[in-house]
């Protein structure tokens, strides 16, 4: 294979773990971060494609990690009860970096500088596997959601906003 894809921290520690997944690349576009526009570079339906959030809540936990379907916006609060808090908000966009180690279009459950509370919309089950970014843009793991959940320690909840549901 002529581009050999380069493992990335997160792939690493899957590896560590003895847990299977493939590395997907895909072409970036700095202007259009979105999952949408990931799922359509890799040809895969939009609902296997999760993004990573980090949120702040107004207590311990102080931070924790949404792991929601590609199109769908997160609930802050079903965030916020499933976190055992009162609020909860995004994190500021400057603070991701240096709280995850990871920057905008590349942020992972997988790694992160700390462990923080890991919560999975309970659609990931309704998948043989996943994708989620592998901790850099341009990059995604391709894995079983049950090997993440359990990786990450996950709770598995309800997270998105009820508008396309009944």
């Amino acid at each position: 294979m002529a581009n050999k894809v380069e493992k990335t921290n997160a792939a690493r520690l899957l590896d560590l773990a003895k847990i299977a997944y493939r590395l997907v690349p895909y072409e970036v576009d700095e202007s259009n971060l979105a999952a949408d526009h990931v799922a359509e570079q890799l040809g895969e339906d939009i609902n296997r494609v999760f993004k990573t959030l980090v949120l702040e809540g107004d207590r311990e936990p102080r931070h924790f990690v949404c792991v929601i379907p590609g199109n769908c916006e997160v609930d802050l609060k079903k965030a916020a009860k499933a976190a055992g808090v009162k609020k909860a908000d995004l994190i500021p966009m400057k603070e991701l970096l240096p709280l995850t180690g990871y920057i905008r279009g590349g942020c992972t459950a997988i790694g992160m500088k700390k462990r923080f509370p890991v919560f999975i919309h309970s659609t990931a089950r309704n998948f043989d596997t996943i994708f989620v970014s592998a901790g850099q843009r341009g990059l995604q793991l391709d894995l079983n959601p049950e090997d993440l959940i359990n990786y990450t320690g996950a709770t598995v909840t309800d997270l998105t906003r009820d508008d396309n549901e009944q």
